[in-house]
């Protein structure tokens, strides 16, 4: 997903495309589309976003070997693979085939954390990274009610058990919202909180029980089917906007789902970057963690963003 896509779209069209990729808050985007609110400026852009992105990814060309993005940050190339991360054998025997090649070059390779217990254990070579572990420290910082406050453990270890445990309590939350506030704020938003929910689930059968999103059609088949994690990747690449604006509308409805959703894609793009020397890094994250991760890799890229107040949590 690194090649220009932007034949099959107008002039006019790329600009547009590029005044929402400048998005950096929701009343950026009442600027752009007009809308009389954020709740509705949101939704607006989002449906051009979806129609605008989904026509330049169209036209890139089919990807080879293990798909995702890259980003150059000075002299490193940084690979984003969105994963199911549902602990399929389908999916293990298709990631350690790629990963193993990227070792045995002298790549580094880090992981969501969750995902290198679930398929790399007897990889040494293969790193977890601390992703919940520091979302969790800064829900404690919160104040009000906490959906799991009983089962944060300062030494949270990013087990597959303790990472669903978690994962579970965060999804109920989600699904809540969808009940409570798609008849207040309409379908766009039970859509968008059905993607947010879908980056927490962290196994076959829970993608099987979830609620009936097209995230979650497009999981199942690639959890079987890994040929097809292009698809599920390029599904997310449409629906999220710009990280500022998807986490500034998820934390005005729920601070600590945002927490352990999209903020943790700037951690892991910081995590990277303060521990890679190679030339070379490949990143393991769930699919629905791709852009947003690619987002913040961006940002260093460009030199907005930099690792010098970095602390492991």
């Amino acid at each position: 997903m690194t090649a220009d896509g932007n034949a099959t779209l107008t002039p006019a069209e790329r600009e547009r495309l590029a005044e929402l990729r400048g998005a950096e808050s929701l009343s950026d985007l009442v600027a752009l589309t007009g809308a009389e609110n954020e709740h509705a400026a949101y939704v607006a852009a989002k449906a051009e976003w979806e129609d605008l992105r989904g026509r330049e990814l169209a036209a890139a060309p089919a990807p080879e070997g293990l798909p995702g993005n890259t980003v150059t940050v000075d002299d490193r190339r940084v690979h984003v693979h969105g994963v199911t991360h549902a602990d399929t054998s389908a999916e293990r025997e298709y990631l350690r085939r790629h990963v193993r090649s990227y070792v045995e070059a002298g790549a580094a390779v880090y992981c969501e954390q969750g995902i290198r217990p679930m398929y790399f254990e007897d990889m040494s070579d293969v790193c977890a990274m601390d992703d919940y572990r520091w979302a969790l420290r800064e829900c404690e910082k919160l104040d009000g009610d906490s959906h799991v406050a009983d089962l944060v453990d300062p030494e949270f270890d990013g087990l597959v058990e303790s990472v669903d445990a978690l994962s579970s309590r965060f999804r109920e939350a989600a699904f809540s919202l969808v009940e409570s506030g798609t008849d207040v704020y309409g379908e766009a938003f039970g859509e968008t909180l059905g993607d947010v929910a879908s980056a927490l689930f962290t196994s076959h059968e829970q993608l099987a029980t979830g609620k009936d999103f097209e995230a979650f059609r497009l999981s199942r088949a690639a959890a079987t089917d890994p040929d097809r994690l292009v698809d599920l990747q390029g599904y997310y690449e449409r629906r999220f906007l710009p990280q500022p604006v998807e986490r500034e509308w998820l934390w005005g409805h729920d601070p600590e789902l945002e927490l352990v959703t999209h903020a943790r894609n700037e951690r892991m793009a910081d995590y990277a970057l303060y521990h890679t020397t190679s030339a070379d890094t490949h990143l393991i994250v769930g699919a629905a963690h791709q852009p947003g991760v690619t987002y913040y890799l961006g940002r260093h890229r460009d030199g907005l963003r930099d690792i010098e107040e970095f602390e492991l949590a």
